[in-house]
């Protein structure tokens, strides 16, 4: 079937079904409250999610505590269809909602917007995954709320609060191993609180050495050492609240680069400086090295403060916080203690809304939010990117109507950005800057109307029309330089404009006794999209420096996504611990630009889109006491191939389709009403598959255009057996 006629049927099948759920639902407009009761975080706080009429997805802290991997964007993506992750290996995963993803997603933690050098290819979120307690993922423009970067969407981060008023010293024990890479981890947190007041601090560790798949063997340079702590305090009065919090994060991560002996196939390492190094001169990575936990001399170091505080009085909300990310990449492997990228980035984040009291059934919210960055480079030898000032800021109202079973919402914003690039030398000699002084200043309208229609107590049809705004960021207007770490050269362009998205969703949300199922479509349009291209000489090679370091240039044109999700979970009421989880997600990107129209994947299909994805998940709890359960899982993961790619200057390739199977068992074991021991034993890649998905940019980490095996690119982690207990106390 073409494409083109695809969301019409979609569109169809969404506007039919209503009518067959409603028939199937007369008999359970009975059925309690508490299973449709689903809660999102709202603009006033708490709300149903059958009153939100944007796509949204909660993921509640007992399903992301029973959720094994490498990392808190990966945790999501098992549970929300439509999210998905760029990776570098397995610890750097950049997520990527509906198609986009880099600075169009924004992730928050605790309502504060993460800031953290977002722009590169290898940066993964500067996030404990032990201090997260639960998540929530907006799909489509949020801009209405969060301004410039929510373009695409949230990934909301939620850090644990204690929930115990007892003022007794609570704790929780967590310890889990990966096999594959050796992945080791231990977690300690500590809790106290009562009626009025509430404290909590961790600390986390893990470890990590190269993973492994069946292809390439060890993966050189994939490792990572990881520390994080935190710490919050909370006060509770008559009609308020405050609270405060600090974090810290640190990790040393291996960059990889691909670089092999080409008939061996064996992975090699850079030993040589830029001038003097070339492919052939590398020597072969040793299997101990590859099997060490010790870290290349190349590698980065990203260390990342937060500290933040929310304060409500009666309608007022206000937010303030400061965070200081600061990225080190070493690239020369004769002074290794040199950075080649050393970049520190300040933030001070801001936030005050009213709340108005409701009229006439209509709350209203007004607000303001932003933030004021400043960035410069430190000792370092690469410069990407110049030093920057930026001053981000936003207003906007935000109002919902309800009345019986229909629910209204919708606001509008105002947002404007100035940026500020001083004239920037690399070298004191130099006598023309690598970066010339530029001032920027960017303006947007976001806004939003959408409706909630519950047509039955299990049945809720949804429709939204938002618009959302994203400015340039600094890699896109102002790049000119090598970035070590995505080894990649990159061009930005100064005369960009804002993007625009327009898009429409329409979906329907149904919840029963025995079942229940979600499907959303939606349609993207995009003005002045920003995407990289890359450069290629007059016989269409790609330009490469002598370390083979690809050039990209950063264009804009129009660009159209659209596409689907859908989940159904069937928990039969009579089959006690039984569930069975489906999802299923597909988008498409098309480039506008008139040059690529009907060029097929010479040119009009967008870059990172992810295929077809259907997910199934099965599990069974058997309680065998009153003190001891145990629950089996299986599940499988179908990635179908993908034929829509950007092959201009071989930017990207067809990838196979691959099914991923996995299996599993947990225990729960009951000291008292709150005290629970949970073990975990999950294997994943159970068969071993030897794949690669096109999300993942080790599999274009290649220097040849044959390979003797057949095989160009990495591959992704094979089986791997993982198991963790939480033990509280």
């Amino acid at each position: 079937m073409r494409t083109k006629h695809l969301l019409p049927g979609l569109l169809l099948f969404v506007l039919l079904l209503p009518v067959a759920v409603l028939h199937a639902q007369d008999s359970v407009w009975h059925r309690i409250d508490s299973l449709r009761a689903i809660v999102v975080t709202g603009v006033r706080g708490a709300v149903l999610l059958r009153e939100t009429p944007i796509a949204i997805v909660a993921i509640p802290a007992k399903k992301l505590s029973a959720t094994i991997e490498p990392n808190i964007v990966d945790a999501l993506v098992v549970h929300v269809p439509g999210l998905n992750a760029v990776k570098t290996g397995p610890n750097i995963s950049k997520p990527f909602i509906r198609g986009l993803g880099y600075n169009r997603v924004l992730t928050l933690y605790d309502g504060l917007r993460q800031e953290g050098q977002q722009w590169g290819d290898e940066h993964g979120i500067e996030v404990d995954a032990y201090g997260i307690d639960r998540g929530e993922v907006i799909k489509g423009p949020a801009s209405l709320l969060y301004g410039s970067d929510a373009l695409g969407g949230v990934m909301s981060l939620f850090s644990f609060i204690p929930g115990e008023k007892d003022g007794q010293l609570h704790g929780r024990w967590l310890s889990e191993y990966q096999s594959n890479n050796g992945l080791a981890g231990n977690a300690l947190r500590l809790t106290q609180s009562n009626d009025r007041w509430w404290f909590t601090a961790s600390g986390s560790y893990r470890l990590a050495k190269n993973y492994t798949n069946p292809i390439d063997g060890r993966v050189y340079n994939t490792g990572f050492r990881e520390t994080n702590a935190s710490v919050g305090a909370g006060y509770n009065f008559k009609d308020g609240s405050i609270r405060v919090h600090a974090t810290l994060y640190n990790n040393l991560q291996g960059i990889p680069d691909g670089s092999r002996d080409s008939l061996t196939r064996r992975f090699t390492k850079q030993t040589y400086e830029a001038g003097q190094d070339t492919l052939n001169k590398r020597p072969i990575v040793s299997t101990s090295e590859l099997n060490s936990y010790t870290l290349s001399p190349l590698h980065q170091h990203i260390q990342h403060y937060r500290v933040y505080s929310v304060a409500k009085k009666g309608p007022v909300e206000a937010l303030l916080g400061f965070q200081q990310n600061i990225r080190r990449e070493y690239n020369h492997p004769t002074d290794v203690q040199q950075a080649g990228l050393y970049v520190q980035l300040n933030t001070l984040n801001y936030g005050l809304k009213y709340m108005a009291p409701r009229w006439l059934n209509t709350d209203i919210t007004a607000g303001v939010n932003g933030m004021y960055q400043a960035n410069k480079s430190l000792d370092a030898t690469d410069f990407p990117i110049p030093n920057y000032h930026l001053f981000d800021g936003g207003l906007y109202v935000y109002g919902k109507w309800r009345q019986q079973q229909l629910t209204i919402s919708g606001g509008i914003r105002y947002d404007t950005r100035r940026l500020n690039i001083p004239d920037f030398y690399t070298h004191a000699s130099d006598s023309t800057p690598q970066f010339p002084a530029l001032r920027k200043t960017f303006t947007g309208i976001s806004s939003s109307l959408g409706l909630a229609w519950q047509l039955t107590p299990g049945l809720t049809v949804k429709a939204n029309l938002s618009s959302g705004y994203r400015s340039p960021n600094i890699t896109e207007i102002a790049s000119n330089g090598l970035d070590p770490g995505a080894h990649i050269i990159y061009l930005g362009n100064r005369n960009f404009v804002p993007e625009i998205s327009w898009q429409q969703d329409i979906g329907i949300d149904h919840r029963s006794d025995n079942w229940d199922l979600t499907v959303s479509i939606f349609n993207n349009q995009l003005q002045h999209y920003i995407y990289l291209s890359q450069l290629a000489d007059a016989a269409g090679n790609p330009i490469t420096d002598a370390q083979g370091n690809k050039t990209f240039q950063y264009e804009q044109a129009a660009a159209h996504l659209y596409g689907l999700e859908a989940a159904v979970t069937i928990h039969p009421e009579n089959l006690r611990g039984f569930n069975f989880d489906n999802t299923l997600a597909l988008v498409y990107g098309v480039n506008k630009k008139s040059a690529y129209a009907h060029a097929g994947i010479r040119g009009e299909y967008l870059p990172f889109i992810p295929p077809l994805r259907w997910t199934g998940n099965i599990e069974q709890m058997i309680r065998l006491s009153e003190t001891l359960s145990l629950t089996a899982k299986a599940g499988f993961e179908f990635n179908a191939a993908q034929h829509r790619y950007l092959a201009l200057y071989n930017t990207e390739t067809p990838t196979p389709s691959y099914t991923l199977v996995h299996a599993g068992a947990s225990a729960d074991i009951r000291l008292s009403s709150r005290l629970i021991i949970q073990w975990q034993i999950q294997v994943d890649n159970l068969l071993d598959k030897a794949y690669q998905s096109n999300l993942s940019r080790l599999k274009y980490f290649e220097y040849y255009g044959q390979s003797p095996n057949g095989h160009l690119g990495i591959y992704n982690m094979g089986r791997s057996i993982n198991t963790r207990i939480m033990v509280p106390f």
